[in-house]
């Protein structure tokens, strides 16, 4: 994957979290020795620039000197180098790298060429930092989180390589990698901007968007099993409302119920509408695809930003304030209220199939043998508890600004917690719609022999093989996550 500061994109930053190497543009290489340069007059010259020859924060008005700029930059590393709780996934924190080395890639940050492909090289010999998850309020970007990430660059901090925990120094070590001794400005420019939170946050969104297209089939699935009509998603209904997301997502259910058996098995029956969970699928879903398209748009962009300070533009170097995360943070906080609406509407049509109170002809729970057996009674109460946490995880990070810096970054982002939040959204909604698929396809296991569309059909065999279903009572726990994971990380067929 070459890294060009233009051309990255939330699909190809998942290919690299995945493990696909990654090396600069040659142009981009040119582009970063020349802002160097600008950087190292400055330096030596005696006028004041921001990070260069200053402190930074509340301190920017502290002048450095010259002898003691290599100094500084490791200080700020350290110092920095404070956040806590449970480890960013290897994947988030590989991600981070490239967006970072992407960043590089602009050639308005004043690092040198070294610092980009030395990150490269920690991320094609899998020398993978240990960074903290939690420390950052998304204002000065991501401060603690990237600099946990420098500070294996310069052979300090932890990392994983080939398996164990090490300490940074013998990670690089046993990789072939030498440290990096940090000069002007480069320590600000490692740790200056997005890129932890639009990892994090850009990861789950990739995973979401596959969550979508799944909800769709998967209500398809349910309507099929419960005998519902498919004249809610006709197309006039929704030309008459061009809404895309919600034409785009009827298209897709009704694609799906195409050639049922089951369905001309009813055709005929008096009911006339289902209930909202059903009929009103594609508005619900149709919203939270076009919230997605959304966002996915504003992350690429994110990605192939600059979100550094100060900038290096010419001959000049410009303070200002890219790093702040609220253009992705809000992104990421709607994000939550749209997966706790994409689940609990998922949750409710799993009651609809499971309720004997609800469905017409299904035994209570889909258990073989009521009573004897209670079928998947606690898997809906399992979806109930998912969904309430879901909702809880909709309450928006980004209106909890605290002043930090002695009052300097008086308005931060909370962009980290949103995109934290996120990822939680993401994982509960998956299994929650796991559920639903399992629930669905007992469902119409119980409708044969007659069988459901060619779509349909294909989409309960490749349920069965990720989930490893069994049948009769079980403990379904391993089923929902393997099949949640699956969800997450393969788009339907």
């Amino acid at each position: 994957m070459v890294l060009d500061g233009a051309t990255l994109t939330l699909d190809a930053l998942e290919r690299i979290a995945a493990g696909e190497p990654v090396e600069l543009s040659p142009a981009s290489r040119e582009r970063i020795a020349a802002s160097r340069n600008v950087v190292e007059r400055m330096a030596s010259g005696d006028e004041p620039v921001y990070a260069v020859n200053t402190g930074v924060g509340l301190l920017a008005d502290v002048r450095i000197k010259p002898e003691q700029i290599a100094l500084m930059q490791r200080n700020l590393i350290r110092s920095h180098s404070c956040g806590v709780g449970e480890p960013l996934k290897r994947q988030q924190v590989r991600a981070m790298m490239a967006a970072r080395v992407n960043l590089f890639a602009l050639g308005l940050s004043g690092v040198r060429p070294l610092i980009a492909e030395t990150l490269c090289q920690l991320l094609n010999r899998a020398v993978t930092p240990l960074v903290p998850s939690r420390g950052s309020v998304g204002a000065s970007g991501d401060l603690a989180p990237l600099s946990h990430m420098a500070a294996v660059l310069i052979g300090e901090g932890e990392a994983e390589f080939d398996g164990p925990i090490l300490p940074g120094a013998e990670a690089l070590r046993r990789a072939g990698i030498a440290p990096v001794v940090l000069v002007a400005k480069e320590a600000v420019s490692l740790i200056n901007g997005t890129q932890a939170m639009v990892s994090v946050g850009g990861l789950a969104i990739a995973q979401a968007q596959r969550l979508a297209r799944w909800a769709d089939l998967l209500c398809a699935m349910t309507v099929d099993a419960l005998k519902g009509t498919p004249e809610a998603f006709d197309p006039r209904i929704h030309d008459a409302r061009p809404q895309p997301g919600q034409r785009e997502s009827a298209a897709r259910i009704l694609a799906a119920l195409e050639g049922s058996e089951i369905r001309e098995s009813h055709r005929d029956c008096p009911r006339v509408q289902d209930a909202y969970s059903l009929r009103c699928a594609p508005q619900v879903h149709g919203a939270i695809a076009t919230a997605l398209d959304r966002a996915t748009r504003i992350f690429d962009t994110e990605l192939n930003s600059a979100t550094d300070n100060p900038l290096v533009f010419g001959n000049e170097i410009l303070s200002g304030g890219n790093f702040h995360g609220q253009p992705i943070a809000l992104e990421m906080d709607y994000l939550a209220i749209a997966l706790a609406a994409l689940a609990g509407i998922s949750e409710r049509r799993i009651d609809r199939v499971l309720n004997p109170a609800l469905n017409e002809d299904l035994p209570p729970f889909l258990a073989a043998d009521p009573g004897l057996e209670s079928g998947y009674m606690m898997a809906q109460i399992t979806a109930a508890a998912l969904v309430a946490e879901l909702r809880v995880l909709a309450t928006p990070a980004t209106p909890g600004s605290i002043t930090t810096d002695g009052n300097k970054e008086d308005f931060v982002s909370m962009g980290m917690t949103a995109a934290l939040k996120l990822e939680d959204s993401v994982e509960h909604t998956a299994r929650v719609l796991a559920i639903e698929a399992l629930s669905a396809e007992r469902a119409l296991e119980l409708r044969a022999p007659l069988r459901s569309s060619p779509v349909i059909e294909a989409a309960r065999s490749t349920i069965r093989r990720a989930a490893e279903t069994g049948a009769g009572d079980r403990t379904l726990t391993p089923e929902i996550e393997r099949l949640a994971a699956h969800l997450r990380h393969h788009n339907p067929a």
